[in-house]
């Protein structure tokens, strides 16, 4: 089964030459062009940002971004495409927002937040609160990936109800990450608390975009409202820099 068109990607590596993504433009169309055959119309792409290891320029991203653009324009005048950054937490990360060393999800108060595998639960809340305290809503990238989170579900249901919002991979949804990964995918699911899928595709034959299949599968699973909540509500909020009173 093939999904609507009109589905959101929210988080991608596809820009071209600023992290470990897409490599050129070659490849960043190719992308481009497999997340638009998955029903693909919307995508925030989010380069990293994390010291000391993704700490490419603001000017180079917007640039290489504008290219991209054009890209997505011959491919369809219905790919959109905008701007935003996978900031990985750290101490000084609201200073460096406000200093426009970080980018927030398409001009917004969406703040796409990353974490270590092994991050204590202690530092991840206080770095959500933190952003959250600043005007920020946060969205805690592939929360799947959390040792925190993966030993007590509940700390998920912690980082919701203090104004946190949650995105997971779609690889991991499907089943690609395993078996394991996948039933504490199901879990959230199951329970109300994802709000977004991202592809987090890197490339054109490594962590390829699969959007398209976690659609698919949410939709069979969980049935369409949660699917277009997920894919298409939700991410559209973001654009609207609409509040998420969860």
């Amino acid at each position: 089964m093939m999904p609507i068109e009109g589905i959101f990607d929210i988080h991608c590596h596809i820009i071209p030459s600023v992290d470990d993504g897409a490599a050129d433009f070659r490849e960043a169309e190719e992308l481009l062009r497999m997340e638009y055959a998955q029903g693909v119309r919307s995508i925030i792409v989010t380069p990293h940002f994390r010291i000391g290891m993704f700490e490419t320029s603001q000017e180079r991203i917007k640039r290489q971004f504008l290219i991209l653009k054009k890209v997505a324009g011959r491919i369809s005048h219905n790919l959109n495409l905008y701007l935003g950054c996978e900031f990985h937490a750290n101490m000084e990360m609201i200073e460096m927002l406000q200093s426009g060393r970080g980018t927030t999800m398409a001009d917004s108060r969406y703040i796409l937040t990353e974490f270590s595998h092994a991050a204590p639960a202690s530092y991840i809340r206080e770095r959500l609160y933190s952003l959250i305290l600043h005007g920020y809503m946060p969205v805690a990238a592939h929360v799947e990936r959390y040792e925190a989170a993966r030993r007590h579900i509940d700390f998920v249901g912690e980082l919701i109800d203090m104004g946190a919002l949650i995105q997971m991979n779609a690889d991991s949804v499907i089943g690609a990450e395993g078996f394991g990964v996948r039933r504490f995918c199901h879990k959230l699911l199951k329970n109300g608390m994802v709000h977004f899928i991202g592809s987090d595709c890197h490339g054109t034959t490594r962590r390829i975009p699969k959007i398209g299949m976690a659609y698919d599968h949410i939709l069979k699973k969980f049935g369409r409202s949660c699917a277009e909540e997920l894919f298409i509500r939700n991410p559209q909020r973001i654009l609207e820099n609409d509040f998420m009173q969860m």
